[in-house]
């Protein structure tokens, strides 16, 4: 493999707070950055940009979007000014077209926290051009995950290709005050039934989310989860970055595809 060939990532986001509040996951974002060569550009599907149609972020510089109520003040101020880069946004809309994808250009979507969190902690810098793709609702775990192959080729001329989300996504199971309770059984069950067939490459098994134990306990909805379908198809050797819970449920892992 080239070295400068870069992976594809899953990223488990966490809340917003995490900007703060690193917990775990931010020095292990950090090392992360720290560790792989530094993108030419980072491509981020997110889960907190769910659409009916496949679009792509053109935008020269997108504003940076506290989509979220009632954290402190301090956190409205964070600013993660990446550029954009039309010209790679058109390339991936030619990519898409090639595959048989539809998908559609949006030149105003602002960034939300799904791509920002994360890339506060990796690369604080932020100079390295962004471009967020939406994540299309419509569409079944193997269509995400055909997203992901078309963008895979992409990793090859150092493009970071991220799916933010959620390993774990239950909102009404986090202890949000005090200290988190212990790692409940549903949770930790479906995360290491996950990372099993990942590291036995049962992919399939994985797309087949609906056979997941405790999947609806986990994701009540399935938009935290979807990222990782499209994380999938960026590559076949499965490797864990990091792995914790904060809030007592909440998965806080980042998955390696190469």
């Amino acid at each position: 493999m080239n070295l400068q060939t870069l992976p594809g990532l899953f990223i488990s986001h966490g809340s917003p707070m995490l900007a703060l509040n690193p917990e775990q996951v931010g020095p292990a974002l950090q090392r992360l950055g720290l560790n792989l060569p530094k993108p030419e550009a980072i491509i981020v599907m997110s889960a907190h940009w769910e659409s009916h149609a496949l679009e792509v972020s053109t935008s020269v510089r997108a504003e940076t979007w506290h989509d979220f109520r009632g954290f402190p003040p301090e956190l409205y101020d964070i600013r993660y000014p990446a550029p954009g880069q039309p010209a790679l946004a058109e390339d991936i809309l030619h990519l898409f077209a090639d595959a048989g994808l539809a998908a559609h250009a949006n030149s105003t979507r602002p960034r939300d926290h799904g791509v920002w969190m994360p890339l506060l902690h990796m690369y604080p810098e932020a100079d390295i051009p962004v471009i967020e793709i939406s994540l299309p609702i419509d569409q079944s775990a193997e269509e995400l995950y055909k997203i992901g192959q078309t963008l895979a080729a992409l990793r090859e001329k150092q493009i970071l290709i991220i799916g933010s989300g959620s390993i774990t996504h239950n909102l009404a199971e986090l202890t949000w005050h005090g200290d988190a309770a212990q790692v409940p059984k549903w949770a930790s069950c479906f995360r290491n039934y996950v990372v099993s067939k990942l590291a036995h490459r049962d992919y399939p098994a994985v797309l087949n989310y609906s056979s997941i134990p405790y999947m609806q306990q986990n994701h009540p909805t399935l938009e935290h989860l979807a990222p990782l379908f499209f994380a999938m198809g960026t590559g076949q050797l499965f490797s864990i970055v990091h792995s914790s819970f904060s809030m007592g449920s909440l998965g806080m892992d980042i998955y390696r595809f190469d």
